[in-house]
């Protein structure tokens, strides 16, 4: 609905992103207020990155997680354990940090941790899960049951590795790297291995029963949740070591191929990303079963998905696993349009042809890219930082150039804010196309910010999406991630609301403007004003 049933404004920000007490913004109260604050500013949609566990050593990117179907525990607020009296407020309230607008991973671990134990032990003692938590237990098993096709072997996962110092799996002693089910049935029998699983089970039912608590919060603001998927999984993951038939591995587990991109005009050796592709034939012999229920888990924790590098499922670049660049890959076939008639065949809503699914289609796509997302009625990306160069009167990404079955973007998450692009990145003749395109003779960097948000909001894409910086007038401080870098990525967060609040009625305004303002009335003024039964 929220793709094809109108115009309608969007806003970009992780997570991560929020403010936050405990060192990193989580699933509390904050992302409440955030949400409400989107409300009152008229927009209806709220696009997030993965949501998956993160890690030091890929310095908490989103995009390489040890699981596709784990939720990051950092995201957990303590709001949840506080209200149900697993956790003590005046404990938690002793935690609180600093403000500040940057994350501290690792602190915010800790702390996250700290909470996550001793709610976990007030769950246990005495056998409290019978009692006085009896309801709280009754859903955790069942969501135990309910998930146990992906979370049992997250859990095991976590444990093993624990128990091997970290190490990739790879490099585990035998039994456990290949799964020998004699070894492995006895050590889950042992009862510290056994809390450990339970712990590791609690943690994720705690985040996904938080995570719906959100879902309902911004759905009775008639607010849906954008979410993003990443085509590949890392290698060192509960996914690959639990399902190696499906992943182009040797017999001992490590990768033949791994995927990247080829060499182009940004970087003569390519980009080597190092996760191992998919065995297509093995995956299409069951009809897709592991990505079926990756895309219904993923659908049962936002409204719509956004899949990263969208044009792997029609060729990808494969690269031989001792090469250290890209160039001696080569291109391989993806599933196509097969694939998507899987899904098609699984899913009522695609099969009925609602559209919730957006393709990164950022780059030169090939035609096959095309045909299937014109198949499958799937919009596209327009990103309006890349539309001010040469050639920009035929530039797809340019406003005069979009159509409907698009989203228009300023910037993603991988994009300079406005800011910082105008004044530190865009050449002479952007800048030169962008004051002419807006008819300006001259134009500050808070000017550049503000006539980017109305183009893209003036785009006559259905969903046209800008980001939290760019509202801010932030600069490149505030960027969120340098592809092809690690250092300083993933760190930026909202110190508090306050300068946001504030232009809420500017934004609002805009949306009014631009025709993508939609009257909504919430469930419980409905209620009170007798249009709605009780």
């Amino acid at each position: 609905m929220i793709l094809s049933g109108g115009r309608l404004g969007g806003v970009l920000m992780h997570i991560s992103s929020l403010p936050g007490d405990y060192g990193v913004g989580d699933m509390g109260k904050t992302a409440v207020e955030f949400a409400g604050i989107l409300e009152e500013s008229g927009v209806l949609a709220w696009q997030i990155l993965p949501l998956g566990p993160t890690c030091g050593i890929s310095a908490h990117s989103p995009y390489s997680s040890p699981s596709a179907f784990a939720g990051n525990f950092m995201f957990i607020a303590p709001d949840w354990f506080i209200r149900r009296g697993l956790l003590d407020s005046e404990y938690a309230a002793g935690k609180v940090f600093q403000p500040s607008d940057r994350t501290s991973y690792d602190e915010a671990y800790a702390v996250k941790r700290d909470f996550m134990l001793r709610a976990y032990l007030n769950f246990r003692r005495d056998e409290a899960y019978k009692t006085r938590f009896k309801r709280i237990s009754d859903n955790f098993w069942n969501f135990c049951i309910r998930e146990a096709y992906w979370l049992e072997d997250y859990a095991l996962f976590r444990v093993l590795k624990e128990m091997e110092g970290q190490k990739s799996w790879d490099k585990w002693r035998v039994s456990f790297r290949d799964r020998d089910w004699k070894v492995l049935d006895e050590l889950k029998k042992k009862p510290d291995v056994a809390r450990l699983l339970d712990i590791c089970r609690f943690e994720q039912f705690i985040f996904f029963s938080q995570l719906e608590e959100l879902r309902e919060e911004c759905r009775e603001r008639n607010i849906a949740l954008i979410g993003d998927l990443p085509i590949y999984v890392g290698y060192d993951s509960s996914d690959v070591w639990g399902h190696r038939e499906l992943f182009d591995l040797d017999g001992e587990g490590r990768p033949v191929n791994v995927a990247g991109v080829p060499p182009d005009y940004f970087s003569e050796t390519g980009q080597r990303w190092g996760n191992p592709v998919y065995r297509w034939d093995k995956m299409r012999e069951d009809g897709y079963s592991w990505w079926v229920g990756r895309f219904a888990h993923t659908l049962r924790c936002v409204d719509v998905v956004r899949i990263d590098h969208f044009r792997g499922f029609a060729g990808y670049w494969q690269i031989p696993s001792e090469e250290p660049t890209a160039v001696g890959g080569e291109w391989r076939p993806g599933p196509g349009s097969d694939f998507f008639r899987a899904l098609s065949r699984k899913f009522e809503r695609m099969a009925a042809g609602e559209t919730f699914l957006i393709a990164e289609d950022l780059g030169v796509m090939t035609g096959d890219v095309r045909e299937i997302m014109s198949e499958f009625h799937l919009p596209g990306m327009k990103v309006l930082h890349f539309a001010f160069g040469d050639g920009m009167p035929q530039n797809p990404y340019v406003p005069h150039n979009h159509r409907q079955e698009c989203v228009t973007y300023a910037g993603t998450h991988d994009n300079n804010t406005t800011v910082g692009w105008w004044r530190d990145e865009a050449t002479g003749e952007e800048r030169e196309n962008f004051a002419k395109y807006l008819g300006a003779d001259a134009m500050s960097d808070e000017d550049a910010a503000d006539a980017m948000i109305r183009l893209t909001l003036s785009s006559t894409a259905n969903l046209a999406v800008i980001t939290v910086q760019d509202i801010l007038k932030l600069g490149s401080e505030a960027r969120l991630n340098r592809p092809s870098t690690v250092e300083g990525n993933w760190t930026w967060k909202l110190r508090d609301f306050e300068k946001l609040r504030s232009a809420a009625k500017d934004i609002r305004d805009l949306m009014k403007t631009y025709g993508r303002f939609v009257e909504t009335e919430r469930e419980d003024d409905a209620v009170e004003s007798g249009k709605r039964p009780a």
